[in-house]
């Protein structure tokens, strides 16, 4: 991704256990368009998106800190996305054929 301007792109730490594996989360301060454009570069689809943020796994934290996201803790990404509006309320998201546990 070409961009010339400061990212604000965030990732918290990879803490939330899912699948076996450890998620964080992606966002963005700024827009959701730089989110979306960070994302694709980082080979996440559109529909993965999840209201404010995409989850993604340790490796893809990885490089997205490689591509230059800011590490902060949960709590400072939440704050961040509020004092920029793009906080949206928490909600689960369930793919077709998932049950809650």
């Amino acid at each position: 991704m070409t961009n010339l301007s400061p990212m604000a792109i965030l990732v918290d730490a990879a803490i939330w256990p899912h699948r076996g594996r450890r998620w964080a989360h992606l966002v963005s301060d700024a827009s959701l368009n730089e989110l979306h454009g960070f994302a694709a570069d980082l080979g996440l689809r559109r529909e993965w998106f999840q209201g404010d943020h995409y989850d993604v796994p340790t490796e893809v934290r990885d490089r997205a800190i490689l591509q230059g996201a800011e590490v902060v803790s949960s709590g400072q990404l939440v704050r961040r996305l509020r004092a920029a509006g793009l906080r949206q309320r928490t909600r689960v998201i369930r793919l077709p054929g998932e049950r809650a546990s």
